[in-house]
């Protein structure tokens, strides 16, 4: 099986443990200008249906915008109507207005002169029915705009956030396996699952109203001018207070939306953590701890979302009380203006319906600040991810080797995870074809990150590692662990059935192959006792097998690939002694004709190994057979006897160093 294998670098796991520990430094948050801008380049591939639904939406806006003076005009022949029935027929609206003057009501002739009335007709209902009808005709028209304009956007949106999941996902998988053991996987899945969906629903919020809010406000703007010069710019004090306000509490609500998404993602770091590791945290009594540090954190989360909330919260209010006190200050001038006859009602009815469309979407641009706010900072965390450092791309013109090739060579091989201090240094080996090498040594003298630099996990530093005398640098990392089986101490299964599990290593392989891969393993021996075969469906974490039948399901997976090279992790120190029997048997097998890297913890299982690799601290401080290892009395003899003996004689015996 060609798969993902454990590595262990020098912070695996990061950040906080279910018992305690100090999680990832706090983050700076990055220009939002620039971040606004990049994450509006993430809908470049749609331009040419955003620019539809900016038409959409400007002749939305223009037509929505017409109504309020088309009414105005209703009301103008509404209350002209009322005042003509109320009047003499037979005289004109001149001879109304001079008779006014002469009587010495010079303000009621001056309220009279802007209004188009005839003395005795009453209300022209033919004409107030064509107006209401063409209103009702443009509101529907505009109704149907913003829809198609609504329903385009969601499709561009949601098509983004799609190519961005994909993104996210492929930069996954082009990350060195260094980044995964300094990020704790919650604080992963968070950016992947949560950052993602914020930014989608963000951009669906704000990008259609940031759109029709904007037009509006210019479209109402032009018309206000229209009607009234003087009120007009009465209501364009609206827009400095409006962008002040904004400013001020933007500039404290991005810093909080920050910090909002950073505890989310330690939060949910904590929850993933300590869901995996339940049985540990109930064996060793922890649950009080791990609550107390679920509860700190999750009142970090209320803390960080409560200030973010609330700050961002205080534009819409101040929006609305500038635009109470602009709609005051255009009621009064207004209402003077109709006195004087310099505007009708209708106009002043319609000013006022423009001043409340202006201020509305400035309110409401002032309100999305707060999504965006939001959004943004989402976008930076998603960001910061696509933009770390990859590792090294494979060649442009990849070599390879026959696919029987199966030498494997050390030269002088130097690395370290960290820049100051070595783990592997000067390291050389031969592992002859067919030939089964086994790796021995404490906890931490570097057996896995052997299996890391084999795999290309991790580059070398110095020296270089060879199949068949060729780089394994200048092939391609799909070409290297295509030609590699792992057969790893922590059993993997995928959700699915049991087929499925064997049938990853190959999935083209026939039921022929799989059923033997799965006999060779010994999985067949008891996969008839399960309800459905190999069609049983595995629970959560495969729970439904036991640890040696999962252990064993990883080999069919292994024996499937048919790989020339096999990298086998001991899994058997928490298995019955038959199961162990079973699973040595299956691996004995497996390394039949391929050649083998053993990591070995119990020493009685690599005996007949061809070559025995003795680390300690990155070193290789021995090589050799079993037995000639054994007659050395050095480091193996003491791992030896340290299992097979009293350790007390052994501490008695080792010399001083």
């Amino acid at each position: 099986m060609s798969g993902p294998g454990a590595g262990r670098g020098p912070m695996r796991g990061g950040g906080r443990g279910p018992f305690g520990g100090q999680g990832a430094p706090a983050e700076k948050a990055d220009d939002f200008g620039s971040s606004a801008w990049r994450l509006l380049g993430t809908l470049r591939p749609w331009r040419i249906a955003l620019i539809g639904v900016v038409v959409l939406g400007a002749v939305s806006v223009f037509l929505s915008v017409l109504g309020p003076k088309i009414l105005g005009n209703a009301t103008d022949l509404v209350f002209a109507g009322f005042l003509s029935m109320h009047m003499p027929s037979g005289v004109t609206r001149d001879q109304v207005i001079e008779s006014l003057r002469a009587q010495g009501q010079t303000q009621q002739a001056d309220l009279l002169s802007g209004v188009n009335f005839t003395p005795g007709a009453g209300i022209d209902v033919n004409a107030l029915a064509g107006v209401i009808v063409t209103v009702l005709v443009i509101y529907v028209i505009a109704s149907v705009l913003s829809w198609a304009q609504a329903y385009i956007l969601n499709v561009v949106v949601q098509r983004a956030m799609n190519r961005l999941r994909g993104q996210v996902e492929e930069k996954i998988h082009r990350l060195p396996l260094a980044y995964f053991d300094t990020v704790q996987r919650g604080e992963l899945l968070s950016r992947v699952t949560n950052d993602v969906d914020n930014i989608g629903q963000t951009m669906q919020q704000t990008l259609s109203q940031v759109v029709v809010s904007l037009l509006t406000v210019v479209g109402v703007l032009v018309m206000m001018f229209v009607i009234s010069p003087i009120l007009a710019v009465i209501a364009l004090v609206t827009i400095p207070l409006t962008i002040v306000v904004t400013a001020l509490v933007a500039r404290r609500s991005q810093k909080l939306f920050v910090a909002q998404w950073r505890a989310t993602g330690v939060l949910n770091a904590r929850v993933e953590e300590t869901f995996s590791g339940h049985s540990v945290v109930k064996v060793f009594g922890h649950q009080k701890e791990v609550e107390r540090d679920f509860l700190a954190e999750n009142d970090e989360v209320y803390r960080a979302s409560f200030g973010a909330q609330f700050v961002s919260g205080i534009i819409m209010p101040a929006m609305m009380f500038i635009g109470n006190l602009v709609y005051v200050a255009i009621a009064v001038v207004g209402g003077l203006q109709v006195a004087a006859g310099a505007l009708s009602i209708g106009s002043v009815q319609a000013f006022i319906q423009y001043s409340r469309q202006f201020t509305q979407p400035l309110s409401q641009l002032g309100s999305m600040a707060n999504l965006l706010q939001s959004g943004v900072a989402s976008a930076e965390r998603v960001f910061e991810l696509l933009d770390q450092p990859e590792e090294t791309p494979d060649p442009r013109d990849p070599e390879t080797v026959d696919p029987t090739a199966s030498e494997l060579r050390f030269d002088d091989v130097a690395f370290r995870y960290v820049a100051d201090s070595p783990l592997i240094h000067d390291l050389s080996l031969v592992a002859t074809p067919g030939s089964t090498v086994a790796i021995v040594g404490p906890t931490g003298a570097g057996k896995t990150t052997l299996v890391n630099l084999l795999m290309r996990f991790y580059d070398v530093d110095d020296g270089a590692i060879t199949l068949d005398g060729l780089d394994t640098r200048r092939m391609t990392r799909a070409d290297l662990r295509a030609r590699t089986g792992m057969v790893l101490q922590d059993t993997w299964l995928f959700a699915g059935t049991i087929r499925d599990n064997i049938a990853y290593g190959d999935p083209e392989a026939s039921e022929e192959r799989l059923v033997e891969a799965a006999t060779a393993a010994y999985v067949d021996r008891f996969v008839h006792a399960l309800p459905d075969g190999y069609d049983t469906v595995l629970d959560d974490d495969a729970a439904n097998l036991s640890a040696g039948e999962r252990q064993l399901v990883t080999i069919a997976r292994a024996f499937l690939a048919d790989p020339r090279i096999l990298i086998l992790d001991e899994a058997t120190s928490s298995v019955d002694t038959r199961t162990e029997l079973l699973i040595q048997r299956a691996m004995s097998r497996l390394r039949a004709d391929r050649t083998s890297f053993v990591i070995a913890h119990r020493l009685s299982t690599i005996r007949d190994a061809d070559l025995i690799l003795v680390t300690e601290d990155g070193a290789i401080v021995e090589q050799g057979s079993h037995d000639e290892l054994l007659a050395r009395r050095g480091a193996y003899w003491r791992l030896y006897r340290a299992q097979f003996d009293d350790p007390a004689s052994i501490d008695a015996e080792e010399p001083v160093r």
